[in-house]
């Protein structure tokens, strides 16, 4: 996967005014900017397990999405089907071999500094999954949105299974309606 995109976040607070607005914002600069440079071809990868509620995010966010009906959009990562430590090289591996033009979108949770959590970032660049529970895994993404679910400690895998869901599903939430709504507003054009 070509990760040489500059590195770069925007920090958007769901709990501050017009999150949603500020997420469409921004997502859609970098679809008109990436997606004609992919063939208009992305793949949404979200990233976590249902089995900590500070990692759910990217399932949840699978979850909304996973009846987008665009033939160019792939979606990996859902509730039922999630894309977690265990099986993320592997499915790297098959989005490489069958989508190798494609703008990849990767979507996580992570912990960060006490006065972020509440805060998605979005920008250009890779994520490293589990890196906060000092997991060795494969970058992943052309563009990365995560959201900061609690802040970062020595003992980040009982945060994690402590995090407030409802600060998870306002999270989900906004980065699930601005990527439907970004998507249609691209591919109606």
């Amino acid at each position: 996967m070509d990760l040489d995109y500059k590195r770069s976040s925007t920090y958007i607070n769901v709990n501050e005014e017009n999150p949603l607005s500020l997420f469409c914002k921004h997502f859609s600069s970098y679809l008109s900017l990436y997606l004609p440079l992919h063939h208009n071809e992305l793949v949404i990868v979200c990233i976590g397990t249902d089995r900590a509620t500070g990692d759910s995010l990217g399932p949840l966010v699978g979850y909304k999405l996973k009846e987008l009906s665009y033939e160019q959009v792939t979606l990996y990562g859902t509730l039922n089907d999630p894309v977690h430590a265990k099986n993320l090289e592997e499915t790297l591996k098959t989005i490489i071999k069958d989508h190798p033009r494609a703008l990849v979108v990767a979507i996580d949770a992570c912990l960060g500094a006490a006065e972020n959590v509440g805060c998605l970032t979005l920008g250009e660049g890779s994520i490293k999954p589990g890196a906060g529970v000092k997991k060795d895994l494969p970058p992943i993404g052309h563009i990365h949105i995560t959201g900061i679910v609690n802040f970062s400690s020595l003992m980040n895998m009982v945060i994690l299974q402590n995090t407030r869901l409802s600060l998870v599903m306002k999270m989900a939430d906004t980065i699930a309606s601005g990527i439907k709504y970004c998507l249609w507003r691209y591919y109606q054009d």
